[in-house]
């Protein structure tokens, strides 16, 4: 691993550690102890759910109405 990876996986890792005990109340031996998927858990928890978004057909609707007044 490059110095430069090494880098970038201490800061990376040291960001994750304090989210996890942020959101979750997670001390560092419980961050190191835990999986990717236990993480990555918390993670989708803690997002917003995704939306459905909006179709074309509204979306010009909504434009034409604004257009118009």
């Amino acid at each position: 691993m490059s110095a430069k990876a090494e880098v970038r996986f201490g800061e990376t890792a040291t960001r994750l550690a304090g989210q996890a005990a942020l959101l979750v109340g997670w001390t560092p031996d419980t961050f190191w102890a835990a999986t990717p998927a236990e993480l990555m858990a918390i993670a989708m928890a803690a997002a917003p759910p995704p939306g459905d978004g909006i179709d074309r057909t509204t979306l010009t609707a909504m434009m034409e109405r604004d257009t118009h007044g």
